[in-house]
């Protein structure tokens, strides 16, 4: 059985952000329960120098947008990385999961052999389409969520593996 292009991608993405919002809905009704600002949660981070909460969900979703606009051969979207508080990260999320789904699985399927130019390391990569999702997106995906899952768990937040797997 071959999975298609959107099959690997578009259900994977949009189940996992749906699931993210569920954990910082978890994740502000905690910061309700103890009286802190939620903003403490998006400027969470697991060692002093890496990306914070807000930052993990920020690349997340720009893989999401990145992905399905090249795989289609469309403009990747510019969306400013200017949240700061849970109701612009949950409108970043939504806004993702609005363009996934506006994709239809013809505007995907097909792209294995779709060429993928991108900037790595400030040089130019070119990869089969099917390469870059498995090889680059899906993993990059998946260590941000994981990221901002174990940022509020690290926190405190009441939360487990049936919340990050749905």
């Amino acid at each position: 059985m071959t999975i298609s292009m959107y099959g690997m991608s578009v259900p994977i993405f949009t189940r996992m952000l749906t699931n993210l919002l569920a954990i910082m809905d978890k994740a502000e009704a905690y910061s309700g329960e103890r009286k802190f600002d939620s903003v403490v949660l998006a400027d969470g981070r697991l060692a002093p120098d890496m990306i914070p909460l807000r930052g993990q969900i920020m690349i997340a979703t720009d893989h999401v947008k990145g992905c399905v606009s090249r795989l289609s051969g469309k403009e990747v979207p510019s969306w400013p990385d200017t949240e700061k508080t849970f109701d612009e990260l949950r409108a970043r999320i939504q806004k993702a999961l609005d363009l996934l789904a506006a994709v239809q699985p013809e505007e995907l399927d097909g792209s294995e052999d779709r060429q993928i130019t991108l900037k790595v390391g400030g040089n130019d990569a070119t990869m089969r389409g099917e390469d870059y999702l498995v090889q680059r997106v899906l993993p990059n995906f998946f260590f941000h969520v994981t990221t901002a899952y174990a940022i509020l768990r690290h926190n405190g937040v009441p939360i487990g593996k049936r919340d990050y797997i749905g």
